[in-house]
């Protein structure tokens, strides 16, 4: 008779085989061998499959692998491997069956949700149930590298982290001879990196995730005397904590059109032209997120329509721009003022928001405003946990290409934000929003 633990391991087996046909066949391929190389020129150059590879990656958020795939991307990242190994499975059949490569994460525990790295029985146990991640997965072909860890660097005190990294590579090492290793810093401090080059020799490479302050990372790793090879696993817009505030001390985000003026630039200027170390980068979010506001890191929206910076990284990645481009914005008023103005309203105050937009392909425009309340201050998040998102106030679609809104301030004291989406029917949009200040003094 088998026992219960028998019956569960053979009705998971049955449910992963019934989910994905292919699941078996592409394991039967083996997997494909991942060397890092540094060549005649001193260069550093990913191998996949004896073949040079050079990553073209996102962060992957919902279901956008084809988009990715459509816009010339062949990498993704993951921050875990999934609640499951059902989950983890899926989505690496669904790369190989895309002709995407994964870059795997492992959930290291942070010492900023309370983990502690001189608890040595923690650090035993979780070393032991990472390398049964690693078993898993080790051996499916859509497999390119590990990414150990996500930022543990953030708000930490404990170097001891970084030797718990060390065990966590050197054990893949041994388990997984085929695909490399890396380690996934907030910021590029020279401190982090010198505590990795010498307590962490079994990474492989460095990964680095840089906002704003990405123009001065060949700085800041030169500086630090590292000569290894590096990715940027998150860029691609300035972080709300690099940008002006209000009066009241709300980030004030950039335009969807500034945003990916900056992803052609810091692509372009940064991460190619620093061919010698940088082995690629991870545009971050291929998908939506709430942090701070709906639009801030995501470079979909939340009903899938793509931003001008999906146009972006298809010129980035294919020296070219799409066919069908994205609305851009020029301006976005409310009462005749934009978001670094510091607007502030009286409750119940007629007011006013106009969207000055353009198409590259003459498509018509269609307008939404929505206002939300601001993310209350204990609720927001640190290094990108989860956020709720904010109450919304109004949502209002014009009507014929109207690109106005006339309302009402809100009733209530309190901080908002005014948004504007325009699309041009096509699933492009541009995005904008304005911080403002109801208050009757």
């Amino acid at each position: 008779m088998k026992t219960f633990l028998q019956v569960s391991i053979l009705i998971l087996a049955v449910l992963m085989i019934a989910c994905n046909d292919n699941i078996s066949n592409k394991a039967k391929n083996g997997p494909v061998k991942v060397e890092l190389k540094k060549i005649q020129d001193g260069s550093y150059q990913l191998f996949c499959d004896g073949k040079p590879f050079y990553i073209k990656g996102a962060g992957l958020g919902g279901d956008n692998i084809k988009s990715l795939v459509e816009n010339g991307g062949n990498t993704i990242r993951t921050w875990s491997t999934g609640t499951s190994s059902l989950e983890g499975n899926q989505m690496l059949d669904q790369a190989a069956a895309n002709g995407l490569k994964v870059v795997m994460g492992l959930d290291v525990a942070r010492e900023r949700h309370g983990f502690d790295y001189n608890d040595t029985v923690a650090v035993k146990n979780q070393l032991e149930r990472l390398s049964q991640e690693v078993l898993i997965y080790k051996d499916h072909p859509a497999m390119l590298a590990w990414g150990i860890g996500n930022e543990l660097n953030l708000h930490y005190t404990n170097p001891g982290v970084w030797n718990a990294v060390n065990d966590i590579a050197a054990m893949i090492h041994k388990l997984d001879p085929n695909h490399p290793t890396t380690t996934m810093f907030a910021g590029a401090g020279k401190t982090e990196i010198d505590y990795v080059k010498e307590r962490c020799p079994e990474i492989d490479f460095l990964s680095f995730q840089i906002y704003g302050d990405i123009k001065n990372l060949p700085d800041y790793i030169a500086k630090a005397g590292y000569e290894g090879a590096y990715t940027i696993t998150e860029w691609g817009t300035v972080g709300h904590w690099e940008v002006e505030k209000t009066e009241w001390g709300r980030p004030i985000e950039l335009t969807s059109s500034e945003r990916a003026h900056l992803v052609t630039e810091w692509y372009q200027g940064v991460i190619a032209a620093q061919s010698k170390q940088c082995i690629g980068s991870f545009v971050f979010l291929w998908g939506q997120k709430q942090e701070r506001t709906p639009t801030w890191y995501g470079l979909f929206t939340e009903d899938g329509c793509a931003m001008e910076s999906v146009d972006a990284m298809f010129y980035n990645w294919n020296g070219k721009w799409p066919e069908n481009r994205a609305p851009q914005i020029l301006h976005f008023f409310l009462n005749d003022q934009n978001a670094y103005q510091n607007i502030k309203l009286l409750p119940g105050e007629k007011c006013i928001a106009k969207a000055e937009v353009t198409d590259p392909n003459t498509d018509p425009i269609d307008y939404t405003f929505e206002i939300l309340t601001e993310v209350p201050e204990n609720q927001q998040s640190l290094g990108g946990d989860y956020e709720k998102r904010p109450v919304s106030i109004l949502k209002h679609n014009t009507a014929d290409g109207v690109n106005t809104l006339e309302f009402v301030a809100p009733s209530h004291e309190g901080q908002y934000r005014i948004f504007v989406y325009a699309g041009d029917g096509k699933n492009k949009v541009a995005t904008a929003n304005i911080p403002f200040l109801v208050t009757s003094r």
